[in-house]
């Protein structure tokens, strides 16, 4: 590494990911690029083989890899504060230690921040793969289900309304002075989006896509949406977590009327997690606790509402069956 300033930090963090890791440091070490960038990766006491993976990579890039070895496990969102407070770069990039940057991604995001001065916050897109069979899924952006309702110029409202429409390892973001109060700890589950709520308040910036794939975010039986389909409670804690994300858009002014759609949102889409799954209980519970001062999310929360008491209905009408 060269004197000269640095443009980017990536932060990762790791935990038991030796599957996954080599993966993802290949995509970042291999990135061709005309700025100084530096890969910081903190080992949040791994139990498998990851840290050695990474002391290698670091042996081979000594100037571009730094690690915290972390030796007694912080979790999650203290492992981001330790990534936050050592990045140097004047643009930051998250990425999760089992997904995969692919070629062009951290120049296309850097240069989208030096020619965007208004956008404080930059995503592109990403397909979405299995990782046992390496078989596109999809695109997270552009198959969101609240695409519709996202703007090329995005804010803080549209994440707080709409949820995370863009994948946590394609967030490249301007640095600023409010780093170590941008990870909610009281969010048990979800960090992504109280991450992106808060960076968004402190940037006041808006939120910009690529519309280029760039990344791929990898499915495992170890990923989030695969262990939420496993255990319902953990479900329960992806809502409170969400709705203590966006509670956090209030000191940045923004309104209760936005907060309380957000919120609307967020119960309507747990009662259809739980309609699919035929928990008529909680599809039931959740549904009521949507109906907020009569905001209706869209005509599906309406008709979900209208008939709440047949839920067969409810679940032809929307194509669940």
């Amino acid at each position: 590494m060269t004197t000269a300033k640095l443009k980017l930090s990536v932060i990762v963090p790791v935990y038991n990911l030796e599957n996954y890791i080599t993966e993802c440091l290949d995509g970042l070490v291999e990135q061709k690029v005309n700025f100084n960038f530096e890969i910081v990766v903190a080992n949040d006491c791994s139990t498998d083989n990851s840290l050695a993976i990474v002391q290698a990579y670091q042996a081979r890039f000594p100037e571009l890899i730094r690690i915290i070895d972390n030796k007694v496990n912080q979790r999650l969102a203290q492992n981001m504060r330790l990534l936050l407070a050592v990045a140097k770069g004047e643009y930051i990039a998250y990425m999760d230690g089992d997904d995969v940057a692919l070629p062009g991604k951290l120049q296309a995001q850097v240069d989208y921040l030096d020619n965007h001065p208004d956008c404080g916050m930059v995503y592109h897109e990403v397909e979405v793969f299995d990782s046992d069979t390496n078989a596109t899924k999809g695109y997270y952006t552009r198959n969101y289900y609240n695409r519709q309702y996202i703007p090329q110029k995005a804010n803080i409202e549209h994440v707080v309304k709409y949820g995370s429409f863009f994948q946590a390892s394609t967030l490249m973001f301007r640095r600023h002075s409010h780093l170590d109060k941008v990870v909610d700890d009281q969010c048990k589950i979800i960090l992504d989006q109280p991450f992106q709520v808060l960076n968004a308040g402190f940037l006041q910036g808006s939120i910009e896509g690529i519309g280029e794939v760039l990344g791929r975010y990898r499915i495992h039986a170890n990923s989030f949406g695969a262990m939420t389909l496993k255990d319902h409670t953990r479900r329960e804690q992806v809502l409170a977590d969400q709705l203590q994300a966006i509670s956090n858009a209030r000191q940045f002014n923004i309104s209760e009327d936005v907060i309380n759609q957000g919120k609307a949102h967020y119960y309507f889409a747990t009662a259809l997690f739980f309609l699919k799954i035929d928990n008529i209980v909680l599809f039931e519970k959740y549904l009521k606790k949507s109906d907020i001062n009569g905001f209706r999310f869209d005509e599906r929360h309406g008709l979900a509402i209208d008939l709440i008491e047949d839920p067969d209905r409810v679940k032809a009408e929307l194509g669940f069956n």
